[in-house]
């Protein structure tokens, strides 16, 4: 990985902030020949409170619905002037691209834009009080699905969103995580690489709304993925791979050290335990079939 970090310190984010370790590793990986669009959200509050900014590399705030849209537009007026190597990244957190940037997101995915969309994230609406969202996971508790008598946190599973962005069609689709920086390098530096649309998601902890210790941010973004609860792999022209390839730990130790996590019974665990191996099966199952999803998505 370069030395050199393109988000400079000094920005406001949490002690721990997920979402502010992943960006960093973008960075790095990414290079400087790069324009950023980024929705509303955590990262953009807490790193361009002005007249200031982090941000060593040209930026762009724009509101949560456009990041994609507007993206697109940057990459249009960079033709127009014969620049064919600066790259666009739209970046936002999972309220800014599962949620309401998801009809951007997926109008550029159709078109198969020359953009790089990235979604850092960390499950909850963050910034305006860890409110649920569509990428909130089954269980977890939030200020809008709340744990108590007539609650047990959030009822619904989480949405795929990078295997909706492969049902788009578009050349390369990829899961990362912060606690696995090469593997993260590794793929946006393909991304990098590659035209047409490319779509990034990276699990980002969020101590705040995960109600977890600061200094575990990277302990738990790794057993997310340990205990295939998060699952690292690409899908590159089609083909679908694997990235880590043993599950190591119970889900139960991934759940443990997040308060948003304790009020679960434990049929509640053994049940998102059986939907983790069910889906890692799945996963499994697809990956030795060798199937071309764009032939059949």
């Amino acid at each position: 990985m370069p030395s050199t970090d393109l988000l400079a310190p000094g920005h406001r984010t949490c002690a721990g902030c997920g979402p502010a370790i992943t960006i960093r590793e973008i960075l790095r990986a990414a290079g400087p020949d790069i324009i950023i669009c980024e929705a509303t959200g955590c990262m953009e509050v807490t790193t361009t409170p002005y007249p200031e900014s982090s941000w060593k590399v040209p930026w762009i705030h724009v509101t949560f619905e456009n990041a994609a849209s507007v993206a697109s537009g940057v990459k249009a007026a960079l033709r127009s002037q014969g620049n064919n190597h600066t790259q666009v990244i739209a970046l936002g957190g999972d309220g800014g691209m599962v949620d309401i940037g998801f009809g951007a997101v997926s109008g550029a995915l159709e078109r198969n834009e020359d953009i790089i969309i990235i979604t850092y994230d960390n499950e909850a609406y963050a910034n305006t009080g860890v409110q649920r969202s569509g990428a909130t996971p089954y269980g977890a508790a939030t200020t809008t699905s709340p744990s108590g008598s007539a609650s047990a946190g959030k009822g619904e599973w989480k949405k795929n969103l990078p295997m909706i962005a492969a049902a788009h069609g578009c050349a390369y689709v990829a899961t990362a995580s912060p606690a696995f920086p090469a593997d993260l390098s590794n793929k946006v530096k393909k991304a990098m690489s590659m035209k047409g649309a490319r779509y990034l998601h990276i699990l980002s902890p969020c101590p705040i709304g995960w109600q977890s210790d600061s200094s575990q941010t990277i302990q738990i973004a790794k057993a997310a993925v340990q205990s295939g609860t998060w699952v690292l792999y690409e899908i590159e022209n089609g083909i679908f791979k694997r990235n880590f390839l043993q599950k190591t730990k119970p889900v139960k130790e991934y759940l443990a050290p997040q308060g948003r996590f304790r009020h679960l019974k434990e049929e509640q665990i053994a049940k998102i335990q059986e939907h983790v191996d069910r889906t890692w099966k799945e996963l499994e199952i697809l990956e030795k079939s060798g199937v071309n999803l764009l032939k059949i998505l």
